[in-house]
């Protein structure tokens, strides 16, 4: 199997535990640092289905601007933020735009899904995957990834 069907069996597998697009794409960026963290799983579902179920910001676009933060935001007193990381998250923001909003005529979960709950599975799990896949492509081209 290669690494985008890996990818996308954990997210269905994640999404059959009953996770969520932002906390997905947490749990997977842990996962590759080898660290589990309840409390950052639990923050991110403010996130999911535009925040919270109102329909507003994709969580795919939050949560991959969270991604981002967990491995080149500041974390601790004495780090500082990666020198990159306002511009990767405004770089992931433009792709996000040109990629997702202009397909759906804007970037808040309602415009994705159409008043369609069926687009919820139609959807999702690309912008998903394609949103793991932009973040760890900005994170490697800054060299925030060990």
């Amino acid at each position: 199997m290669d690494e985008q069907q890996d990818i996308m069996m954990r997210m269905l597998e994640l999404t059959g535990q009953g996770y969520a697009c932002s906390q997905i794409l947490l749990m997977l960026a842990m996962e590759l640092s080898g660290e589990e963290n309840s409390g950052v799983v639990r923050t991110m579902a403010a996130l999911n289905e535009g925040m919270c179920g109102t329909g507003r910001l994709c969580g795919c676009l939050t949560g991959g601007s969270c991604l981002l933060a967990y491995f080149a935001g500041k974390g601790l007193e004495d780090e500082q933020e990666h020198p990159m990381f306002r511009k990767m998250v405004a770089d992931f923001s433009a792709w996000f735009d040109e990629t997702w909003g202009q397909q759906y005529g804007g970037v808040n979960c309602d415009d994705i899904l159409e008043d369609n709950a069926a687009n919820r599975m139609l959807r999702c799990p690309e912008i998903v995957q394609s949103s793991f896949e932009k973040c760890l492509e900005l994170l490697e081209e800054n060299q925030c990834l060990d």
